[in-house]
């Protein structure tokens, strides 16, 4: 597994995410190579219904500074939660619920039809940024200043990455906008 943070040498996430909140920029982004998740699981009486309006500028900030706050808490496959640790869509899924009371598929290939899609150039944050050609690897939450929040692989924790970057610039990337 390729680890992003080698090409990154300025990759302290305190520092870069004091002086990124600072700056007032908030937004979530959903990606990263080599996520993997479990099925997803029938929708019970208990999960919510996903919403048919888009999101306010209120709410997509208030998934951006979630997500953030979520950085450093540690990668595990099929982790859903703080406490039990991350897989991608899993940190998505969670910050998501918590933030907006929105449910989304539980798998990087469901996102890729989740919500609409929207162009590079449209990106805001709160979107959904999905990496992989064909079937979808990985996912990110938009933040804002080309940056995104992800859970990126085994061993590793949940970081702030940029999209211009070394690694993430290289990969195939749609950006979807849950309503």
């Amino acid at each position: 597994m390729h680890d992003a943070r080698a090409h990154d040498p300025g990759h302290r996430i305190p520092t870069q995410l004091h002086r990124f909140l600072a700056a007032g920029a908030c937004a979530v982004a959903i990606l990263a190579a080599g996520c993997a998740s479990r099925p997803t699981p029938p929708p019970s009486p208990s999960t919510p219904a996903v919403r048919s309006s888009p999101l306010s500028d209120e709410q997509s900030n208030s998934i951006a500074i979630h997500a953030l706050g979520l950085v450093g808490t540690p990668y595990r496959y099929g982790g859903n939660t703080p406490d039990g640790g991350f897989d991608c869509s899993g940190l998505i899924g969670y910050v998501y619920r918590e933030s907006v009371g929105q449910s989304t598929p539980r798998t990087v290939a469901r996102m890729a039809s989740f919500g609409q899609g929207v162009p590079t150039s449209e990106m805001r944050t709160g979107d959904l940024v999905i990496f992989g050609a064909g079937t979808p690897t990985h996912a990110g939450i938009y933040v804002g200043a080309n940056r995104f929040v992800h859970a990126p692989s085994t061993g590793g924790e949940v970081r702030l990455d940029r999209l211009d970057g070394i690694y993430w610039s290289r990969q195939p990337v749609q950006v979807r906008r849950p309503g």
